[in-house]
C-alpha cells in the first residue's frame, strides 16, 4: 500500500512537471508569435496609443486607469432600433432578415425542456432556445431557424424526431416568419449519442444545413425580396460544435459567421491537469479534448464576432487560444480605423452581451406580501390536516423534506456535474451547526430514476450527496427531489424567496450563471463563485456575496450574513429587482443585433446565386426530338450527316455535347466567368479525387491515373446525366499537362478544381478560372504577406533552410506552393498552422504531390468546399455527388469522406500519400473526422471497372 501511494504520488509529480513543460513551451511560441507579428506591423502613432488605452470600458468602482491593460476600443456602433421609436423602424423592420443559429447537441425543443437530464441538456438548450425566440420577436427580424440534430431513438420523446418545431410566431406574421427549431439527420439516425461522439458527423450535419438554408434562401426570397435569395444575415454557432458547423456553413455561403463558445475546452483541459488525476492522454481520449479545441480554433478564424457573456471569459479564457492575442487584436482594430494595412492579418471581435431573461411574466415585488405568507402558511399547515390551497406541487414535493419548514430555504440548481462543486456546499452546510438550526438546504440536481443508471460522472456526483447527508446526518434539513420539470424553475425559485431564502452557485468555475440572474428576478439574494461570470453579474445587481469555491468557511460565513442579517437581505432583493432589467432579452437582442450589423460591415459578403433546379435533365427532354430540328440553333460543332449511323444512345450524347459548347460559347462570350448555365443540367456529380502521385519528386503516376479515369467514366454510363470533376492539389498546367499525356480529352470533364480547391475551372468556358469563386474564398487571405511566412515557419529549428524553397511554377495568386527536399524535416498541419494563427494568419493548408509540396491557400478554400459551392452554384444535392478517392492521398483526404456525398475508395489507386505530415501524434485521431461504419463509404476492390460498378451499387447508385 505504501509503494501504492508513493507510485501514486510520483505520477502527480510527473504529471505536474510535463503540464508545467508544456505551458512554458507553449508561452514561448506564444510570445514568439506576438514578437514577430509586432514586427511587421509599423508602431502606433500617439493618437493611435491614445485611442487604445481610452476604451470605452470604465469601472465604476475605481478612478484610477491601470496602463497595463488595454481597454476596448471605443466604435461608433449604431444602437439597434426599439419598438418605441417609429420614425426608426421604418427602414430596419423592412429589412426582412433571416438568422441561423446551430446548436447541435442536447435535447433541444421549445417545451417542456429537459434541462439536467444529462451533461449535454443544460443551460446552453435553454439560452438557444430563448434567443431564438427573442431575436424573431425584435423589429427587423423576419424569420429565426435554430438548427440541432435529429434524434429519433427509442431512449427519448417523440419530439425530438420531429423535423420542425414553431417557436413563436408574431401576431402580425406571414408566411414563413417567426422562429423554428429545425432537426437535421446527423449521426447515427437511431441513437441519441453524448457530443464527444458528434465530431466525425459535423460535415454531415453542414451538409443538411447547407440544403435547408438554401432552400429557405429561395422560399423567403419568393415572400419578402421580389424573387432573390435571401442569404441570412448571420450564422451564429453555439459551443464547440457548432461553432465548427457554423463557420463551414460560413465559408460555403460567405456570409458572417458568430460564435459564442459556453464552456471552452482549452480552459477545461488546463482546469484536468491542474487536478493531477488525469494525463492529457487520459483526457483526450475520455472528452476528445484536442478535436474540441481544434474546432474552438477554426470557428475564432472565421468568426467575425466572438459573443461573450463576461469580460473574464474573454481575458482568462479566450487568451489561452492559438486564434486569438487580445493585444495584437486592439492593435489591428485600431490600424482599420485608421485605414492603415494591417498586413494580411486578422483577429475577431470580442464582445461582451450577457444572456437575456424574459421578465415579462414576473410580478414580484420588492416587499413580502401578506399573499406570500398565506401561501407559505397554507403550504406549510396542509399536512397537519387543513384544507391545502391551489399551490404547485414541486413546494410540497420539497416541504415534505424537511422537519422544520418555517426555516428559509438556501437554494442550489445545477446539474449532478462535478464541477458545479455540491459536494463543498454540502460540506459547508454539514459542518456548521449555526447554519443548520437558522436554516434548510435545497439541492435541485437534474431528474434522476435510478443513480446506478446514470453517467457515471452525475452518479458519482450523486453518490456522494447522499453519503455526505448520512454522515453529517441532515436528514429533515436537506431536501433532494428526483423529479422536476422546466415550468417547475420559477416556482422553486419564487418559494425560495417566500421563505426569504438565498441562492447559491458555488461552482469551480462558472462561465456566465444565467441562474443568478433567474434568482434574483424572483427577489432571492445571491452567493457566488468568484470565478468567472458570476463577478460581472453581481457587480451588475448589487445583490449578493462572491466567495471562493474551494473554502467551504467562506461560504459558511457568506451564507450566515445573508441569512441571519433581515436588513441585509432586504437590500439585497431591492437591489436585484431594480437593476434586473440589464439582463433581459429585449437589451440582448439590440445590443447582438448593433454589433452584428458593425461587423458586418467588414464582411465581404457576395450576393450568391442558385442554379434554378431543372424540370427534367436535358438527356430527357431530348428522348423524342429529331435531330433535325437542333441543327438550326446549333453550330456546326458536330457532323450530323457522320453521326446518322450512330446508335440512339450514343447520337444522344453528341447532340448533348454539341448544345453543351454552344451555350458554353455564349456564355464565354458574355462572362467568361459565370456558372449561370449547368453543362448538361446534370444530375449526378462523379467527382475524381484520386492524389496519384509518384514518390521522391510527386510527378502524376499516370500508369495509375489513365485507367482510373478511364475506368470511373466508363462506370458512369452513357445518357449525359453524370458529370465529371477533377479535383487536385496540383495546378492547372500541371493538371493538364498530365492529363494530355494519359490521352484523355479534358473537355470529357465539366469542372477542374486545381491548386487544392484554390482555383476552379470549366472546360466548357476554354478553361477560364471561375471569377466568382476567386472572390468567394477572398475572405481573410492575407495574400502576399503569408508568402515569406509560410516557408520560415515551416522549417524544424536547426534544418537548413532549402528544406522548403518557394514555388513559383504552381504558385497563384490564392496558392502559394513549396517544394519539399525528400527527407526534409518539416512541421505538420497542425503545428504550422498553430504558428500561423498565432500570427494572425487564417489560411488552409495542405501537404500534395506525395509529400513533395506543401500548398498555403485562403481560409475558404478546400476541395471539400469548393464541392459545396458547386452544389449552390449548379443546384445539385451534395447526396448526389460520388467522390472517388484512394487509401490515402493529400492531407485533406479525410474531409472528402466525411459529409453526405457518397465516397468510393478505390484500393491500389493511390501508392503513396501526404499523411505522414498531418498532424501531431498528441493530436486528435482520425476516427475524430471520418466516421465508422459510414453508409455513404463504399470500398472498391481495386479500380477496374466492374469493382467501380459494384462499389456503386452497394451505394445504391445504379
Amino acid at each position: 500500500m505504501c509503494w501504492r501511494i508513493w507510485h501514486l504520488a510520483r505520477k502527480k509529480k510527473q504529471i505536474a512537471w510535463d503540464d508545467a513543460q508544456r505551458l512554458a513551451k507553449r508561452r514561448i511560441e506564444r510570445e514568439q508569435g506576438r514578437h514577430d507579428a509586432a514586427e511587421d506591423l509599423s508602431e502606433l502613432s500617439e493618437g493611435e496609443k491614445d485611442i487604445s488605452y481610452k476604451g470605452d470600458h470604465k469601472d465604476a468602482s475605481s478612478t484610477t486607469f491601470d496602463h497595463n491593460v488595454i481597454t476596448r476600443i471605443n466604435s461608433e456602433i449604431q444602437i439597434w432600433p426599439d419598438h418605441d421609436h417609429d420614425d426608426s423602424i421604418k427602414s430596419s423592420s423592412s429589412r426582412n432578415l433571416y438568422i441561423v443559429l446551430i446548436s447541435m447537441h442536447g435535447l433541444v425543443r421549445g417545451q417542456n425542456m429537459e434541462l439536467g437530464r444529462d451533461s449535454d441538456t443544460g443551460g446552453q438548450v435553454k439560452y438557444v432556445v430563448e434567443l431564438a425566440r427573442a431575436l424573431a420577436n425584435t423589429n427587423g427580424v423576419y424569420r429565426v431557424d435554430l438548427l440541432t440534430r435529429q434524434i429519433t431513438s427509442t431512449d427519448v420523446d417523440s419530439s425530438y424526431g420531429e423535423p420542425n418545431e414553431m417557436l413563436c410566431c408574431p401576431t402580425d406574421a406571414a408566411g414563413s416568419c417567426g422562429a423554428y427549431i429545425v432537426r437535421l439527420p446527423c449521426g447515427p439516425r437511431n441513437e441519441y449519442i453524448p457530443k464527444e461522439s458528434l465530431w466525425p458527423h459535423i460535415q454531415e450535419f453542414v451538409d443538411g444545413a447547407l440544403a435547408h438554408v438554401v432552400n429557405m434562401a429561395r422560399v423567403l426570397g419568393d415572400q419578402v425580396n421580389a424573387g432573390k435569395p435571401t442569404w441570412p444575415y448571420v450564422i451564429h454557432g453555439h459551443y464547440a460544435d457548432g461553432g465548427e458547423a457554423a463557420a463551414r456553413l460560413s465559408a460555403a455561403l460567405n456570409v458572417p459567421m458568430v460564435m459564442t463558445g459556453h464552456s471552452l475546452g482549452r480552459n477545461k483541459f488546463e482546469q484536468l491537469l491542474k487536478q493531477g488525476r488525469f494525463s492529457k492522454e487520459d483526457i483526450n481520449a475520455t472528452y476528445r479534448i484536442m478535436r474540441r479545441i481544434e474546432a474552438e480554433e477554426l470557428a475564432i478564424d472565421a468568426a467575425e464576432m466572438v459573443v461573450t457573456s463576461t469580460r473574464q471569459e474573454i481575458d482568462e479564457q479566450w487568451g489561452l487560444y492559438d486564434g486569438f492575442d487580445l493585444k495584437l487584436e486592439r492593435k489591428l482594430r485600431v490600424r482599420r480605423r485608421r485605414g492603415v494595412s494591417c498586413l494580411g492579418r486578422y483577429m475577431p471581435r470580442m464582445v461582451v452581451i450577457p444572456p437575456g431573461m424574459d421578465f415579462s411574466n414576473l410580478t414580484t415585488t420588492t416587499d413580502i406580501t401578506e399573499s406570500d405568507t398565506a401561501d407559505l402558511k397554507s403550504l406549510i399547515n396542509s399536512g397537519r390536516g387543513q384544507p391545502k390551497a391551489n399551490l404547485p406541487p414541486i413546494w410540497s414535493e420539497i416541504m415534505r423534506f424537511f422537519t422544520n419548514p418555517h426555516k428559509p430555504i438556501i437554494l442550489a440548481l445545477s446539474r449532478p456535474d462535478p464541477k458545479k462543486n455540491v459536494t463543498t456546499l454540502l460540506k459547508a452546510y454539514g459542518e456548521c451547526q449555526a447554519l443548520r438550526e437558522l436554516a434548510n438546504l435545497t439541492l435541485i440536481l437534474g431528474n434522476r430514476d435510478d443513480i446506478e443508471e446514470m453517467h457515471n460522472s452525475s452518479s458519482v456526483v450523486l453518490t456522494t450527496v447522499l453519503k455526505l447527508i448520512d454522515r453529517y446526518d441532515l436528514y429533515g434539513q436537506v431536501a433532494y427531489p428526483k423529479h422536476h420539470k422546466q415550468h417547475d424553475v420559477p416556482e422553486i425559485y419564487r418559494l425560495a424567496a417566500k421563505t426569504k431564502g438565498v441562492f447559491i452557485n458555488p461552482a469551480l468555475v462558472e462561465p456566465f450563471g444565467l441562474t443568478i440572474i433567474e434568482a434574483a428576478a424572483y427577489g432571492l439574494p445571491v452567493v457566488a463563485t468568484k470565478n468567472g461570470g458570476p463577478v460581472d453579474i453581481l457587480k451588475a445587481l448589487n445583490n449578493g456575496v462572491l466567495v471562493d469555491p474551494h473554502d467551504h468557511k467562506a461560504i459558511e460565513d457568506a451564507l450566515l450574513k445573508l441569512v441571519a442579517d433581515k436588513n441585509l437581505w432586504l437590500d439585497c432583493r431591492k437591489n436585484g429587482l431594480k437593476n434586473i432589467h440589464k439582463f433581459s432579452w429585449i437589451e440582448h437582442c439590440r445590443n447582438y443585433l448593433s454589433h452584428v450589423e458593425h461587423c458586418r460591415n467588414r464582411h465581404p459578403t457576395s450576393r450568391l446565386e442558385i442554379m434554378p433546379v431543372p424540370e427534367e435533365p436535358m438527356s430527357d427532354s431530348l428522348k423524342d426530338v429529331q435531330d433535325l430540328s437542333l441543327r438550326f440553333s446549333v453550330e456546326a460543332t458536330v457532323d450530323f450527316n457522320a453521326s446518322e449511323n450512330l446508335d440512339p444512345a450514343t447520337r444522344q450524347k453528341e447532340l448533348i455535347e454539341a448544345i453543351t459548347r454552344s451555350r458554353s460559347k455564349a456564355s464565354s462570350n458574355g462572362n467568361a466567368g459565370t456558372t449561370a448555365y449547368c453543362p448538361g443540367r446534370r444530375q449526378r456529380l462523379f467527382v475524381i479525387a484520386i492524389d496519384c502521385y509518384n514518390e521522391g519528386n510527386g510527378d502524376f503516376a499516370e500508369s495509375l491515373l489513365q485507367p482510373i479515369l478511364k475506368n470511373v467514366m466508363k462506370a458512369a454510363g452513357l445518357g449525359g446525366r453524370t458529370g465529371f470533376v477533377l479535383v487536385t492539389g496540383s495546378s492547372l498546367g500541371e493538371t493538364v499537362e498530365a492529363l494530355k499525356r494519359c490521352q484523355i480529352n479534358v473537355q470529357e470533364l465539366d469542372v477542374l478544381v486545381c491548386s487544392s480547391g484554390s482555383e476552379m475551372y470549366y472546360p466548357w468556358t476554354d478553361m477560364v478560372a471561375d471569377g466568382d469563386y476567386e472572390s468567394h474564398i477572398e475572405y481573410r487571405w492575407g495574400g502576399e504577406n503569408v508568402r515569406s511566412m509560410g516557408a520560415r515557419l515551416a522549417r524544424v529549428e536547426g534544418t537548413v533552410e532549402d528544406d522548403i524553397q518557394d514555388f513559383v511554377g504552381a504558385s497563384r495568386t490564392k496558392c502559394y506552393s513549396y517544394t519539399l527536399k525528400p527527407g526534409a524535416k518539416i512541421r505538420k498541419v497542425d503545428d504550422l498552422r498553430q504558428r500561423l494563427r498565432m500570427r494572425g494568419f487564417r489560411c488552409n493548408l495542405f501537404f500534395t504531390r506525395a509529400a513533395s509540396r506543401l500548398n498555403v491557400v485562403p481560409l475558404y478554400a478546400s476541395r471539400a468546399q469548393a464541392l459545396r459551392y458547386l452544389s449552390v452554384r449548379w443546384g445539385i444535392e451534395l447526396s448526389k455527388m460520388v467522390v472517388f478517392s484512394g487509401e490515402r492521398g493529400d492531407t485533406d483526404t479525410e474531409d472528402l469522406l466525411a459529409g453526405l456525398q457518397k465516397n468510393i475508395i478505390l484500393i491500389g489507386s493511390v501508392e503513396y500519400g501526404s499523411e505522414k505530415f498531418l498532424r501531431s501524434t498528441d493530436s486528435y485521431k482520425r476516427e475524430d473526422i471520418v466516421p465508422q461504419n459510414s453508409p455513404n463509404i463504399a470500398i472498391s476492390e481495386s479500380y477496374e471497372a466492374h469493382h467501380i460498378t459494384q462499389a456503386l451499387e452497394a451505394l445504391g447508385i445504379q
